[in-house]
C-alpha cells in the first residue's frame, strides 16, 4: 500500500504546484478586456507578441501540459489592428479586440530582435506571409515539418533572419517561456479568483 500511496501524493503534490488548469471569466471581464486594448493599442508596435492564457479547451491543454500560465502567442499587426496567429485550423489573422476577448490573462512584449522599425515591419510582414499555412501539430513535441507553425514556433519565425546559436532558442518554446527572448511592456495582470 506504501509503494502506491507515497508515488500518488507526490503526483497530487506537485499538481498543486502547477498553473489552474481551468479559468473562468472573471466579473469584470468587459473592463479588462477594455484596459487591454487600450494599452495594447498605446504601447504595442507591429511585430510584438502578445502572450495570453484563454479560456478553450486547447488553452486548458496547453497550459496543463506545460505546467505553464500562459496558452497561446500571437504576433501583433498594430497598423491593421490584428494578430497573426497559429491555431489548430492554421495560420490566419484575427482582430485584436476578439483575440483580446478570448484573453483571460495577458502579457504584450518586445521581442529581443525588434530594435529597428525596419526589422519590426520586417517580421509582421513575414508572419503575414504565411497565414494560410497549416498548423504544426508534431511540432509541439520537437518534430518540426517545414512551412508548419505552432503558435510560438510562428512568433519566433517572424525574426529568423535576427535570432543566432547565442540566443539559445529550444526546440519546443512554450508560450511561457517567451519571456526570455523579449522585454515586457505591459501585463493586465493575475485575475483574482472567488472563492
Amino acid at each position: 500500500m506504501r509503494t502506491v500511496l507515497a508515488p500518488l501524493l507526490l503526483i497530487l503534490f506537485a499538481w498543486g504546484c502547477t498553473a489552474p488548469i481551468l479559468v473562468r471569466p472573471p466579473a469584470d471581464r468587459q473592463e479588462r478586456e477594455a484596459l487591454a486594448l487600450r494599452e495594447v493599442t498605446r504601447l504595442g508596435q507591429p511585430g510584438d507578441w502578445l502572450v495570453m492564457r484563454g479560456y478553450h479547451a486547447t488553452d486548458n491543454l496547453v497550459s496543463a501540459v506545460t505546467a505553464e500560465p500562459f496558452s497561446h502567442v500571437a504576433v501583433l499587426d498594430a497598423e491593421r489592428g490584428l494578430v497573426i496567429e497559429a491555431e489548430g485550423r492554421g495560420l490566419h489573422t484575427a482582430p485584436l479586440a476578439d483575440f483580446l476577448h478570448r484573453a483571460h490573462r495577458v502579457i504584450l512584449m518586445r521581442p529581443l530582435w525588434a530594435t529597428t522599425p525596419e526589422r519590426q515591419q520586417a517580421a509582421v510582414e513575414k508572419a503575414r506571409s504565411l497565414v494560410g499555412r497549416p498548423y504544426d501539430f508534431t511540432g509541439l513535441v520537437g518534430l518540426n515539418v517545414a512551412d508548419r507553425y505552432y503558435c510560438s514556433e510562428l512568433a519566433v519565425a517572424a525574426y529568423a533572419p535576427h535570432a543566432s546559436r547565442k540566443d539559445r532558442l529550444p526546440l519546443v518554446i512554450p508560450p511561457g517561456d517567451m519571456h526570455h527572448w523579449a522585454t515586457i511592456l505591459w501585463d493586465s495582470g493575475p485575475v483574482p479568483t472567488s472563492h
